[in-house]
């Protein structure tokens, strides 16, 4: 048998660092989140916006020494409260849920008077101007893993929450629309998909060629009563409803009974001491068994 050389020698194996648990679980760039938070220190705000297939997650977070602190968040599953029942998932619904967000940190700030925003959407980049008073509102965006294509539902949150009155650093190039070729925001189109004008198109569109699939894709809709035509007022109605309240309200979800529990209680240094004369009484107990089987 040849010489094979050792490549990872016994004082690599000493020294190996185990990366950060996210970092191994695949959530946090920290490579791009340190260039994020390692700024001047009226810049520590970030909203940061979570995806799932079932929730849209949007928070403002600050960062510190003991950890990240949420200063105010909002989610798509709370929607419904403002009329918004079915479709929680899509760009219409991540502008809603941005849009909340930022009405709502406002409001805590007591700046939502001051900073209205952009009450009625036009699909046109926004940008708040300071005022004569406080200044705005400032965060960066932090995408986390998020792809950032062009009409991707995090920058649909991201102009929501610019129309709320935030005043946070960004381009038009991502927003739904942007044509490439002319380098230029198309405003019609970005409307159309902040009032779910993609969605009442799809749904034309099955209803005529595919009715069946028409009816399973929509079936939540269709139990509502929504149809494509009342897209673009169903989606007014939710934005005037969360500019009017956009407190967090209280669950009203009883609390369990009994929580599940998935590792053994910690027993008490009396309930220890206990446990282990039960055990030699037993023990010896059989112990004694034994030799009176053995003298007979």
């Amino acid at each position: 048998m040849g010489f094979v050389k050792t490549q990872k020698t016994n004082a690599y194996f000493k020294r190996f660092q185990v990366k950060f648990k996210r970092r191994r679980d695949g959530k946090t760039d920290y490579r791009a989140r340190i260039r994020l938070i390692n700024q001047d220190k009226n810049k520590y705000n970030t909203p940061k916006y979570r995806f799932t297939n079932k929730d849209i997650t949007a928070q403002i977070v600050s960062a510190s020494i003991t950890g990240d602190m949420v200063l105010a968040a909002a989610y798509s599953h709370e929607l419904p409260r403002y009329g918004l029942e079915v479709g929680l998932t899509n760009y219409a619904a991540a502008y809603c849920t941005g849009l909340l967000l930022a009405r709502r940190v406002l409001k805590l700030r007591d700046l939502d008077q001051e900073y209205e925003g952009n009450v009625e959407a036009t699909g046109e980049d926004f940008s708040v101007e300071p005022s004569d008073g406080r200044r705005p509102f400032r965060a960066l965006l932090d995408v986390g893993l998020i792809r950032t294509t062009t009409g991707n539902r995090v920058f649909g949150a991201l102009k929501g929450a610019l129309d709320g009155g935030l005043d946070i650093p960004h381009s038009e190039k991502r927003f739904a629309g942007f044509k490439k070729d002319e380098k230029q925001l198309d405003a019609e189109v970005h409307r159309k998909y902040i009032y779910g004008g993609h969605v009442a198109d799809y749904m034309r569109i099955l209803a005529e060629e595919e009715p069946e699939k028409y009816q399973s894709h929509f079936s939540e809709y269709i139990k509502k009563g929504i149809e494509a035509d009342d897209m673009e007022a169903l989606y007014k109605k939710v934005h005037a409803a969360i500019r009017a309240d956009p407190s967090m309200a209280k669950s009203t979800k009883e609390a369990p009974k009994e929580h599940k529990r998935y590792n053994l209680k910690k027993l008490t240094y009396e309930e220890r001491k206990a446990r282990l004369v039960e055990r030699l009484n037993a023990l010896n107990s059989s112990g004694g068994g034994d030799e009176d089987e053995d003298d007979e």
